[in-house]
């Protein structure tokens, strides 16, 4: 017997290891712009947006001075973080750059664009954004028609809040 979950269910935030708190919440803090919410000494740290408790959680409580885990390993392919607008996730990516962290990837999937980089703890992130549902792309029996194609990094930026 097949379940569905509730439509209405999402994902409530992301709990990271992370080898340095600090350099941690520089990155999620200072570069994404996440605030932090709770911070427990150097062990832990909630971070999130709108005032909410945490979309982000950090802790270094068995992984501090770690090291991310080997090409061929399973775990977390990448966190996502959905911004409101283009403009918004434009902004974001004119942060990170700034930043000084490598663009890993720009992929245009139809539904949504999306950016590609990796986190001090090389843990993926994806910043990205949605199309409105009635611009996402349909095969003709009405199925959806994602694809990955060349996102126009240059134009994002360009649209940046």
């Amino acid at each position: 017997m097949t379940h569905s979950v509730h439509p209405q269910t999402r994902i409530g935030h992301v709990h990271l290891k992370v080898a340095d708190l600090d350099c941690a919440i520089a990155f999620y803090s200072g570069v994404l712009g996440f605030d932090v919410q709770v911070r427990s000494g150097d062990e832990a740290a909630f971070l999130g947006a709108g005032g909410y408790h945490h979309h982000i959680g950090l802790n270094t409580w068995r992984s501090r001075g770690g090291t991310p885990p080997p090409e061929g390993h399973t775990g977390l392919f990448h966190t996502a973080f959905l911004f409101p607008d283009r403009a918004q996730l434009g902004a974001a990516v004119h942060r990170v750059i700034d930043a000084g962290y490598e663009i890993e990837g720009a992929s245009d999937h139809g539904v949504s664009e999306a950016v590609y980089l990796s986190d001090p703890d090389g843990n993926g992130v994806e910043l990205y954004r949605d199309r409105p549902e009635n611009q996402w792309p349909r095969n003709p029996d009405g199925s959806l028609g994602m694809y990955t194609r060349r996102l126009d990094l240059q134009a994002l930026l360009d649209d940046a809040a």
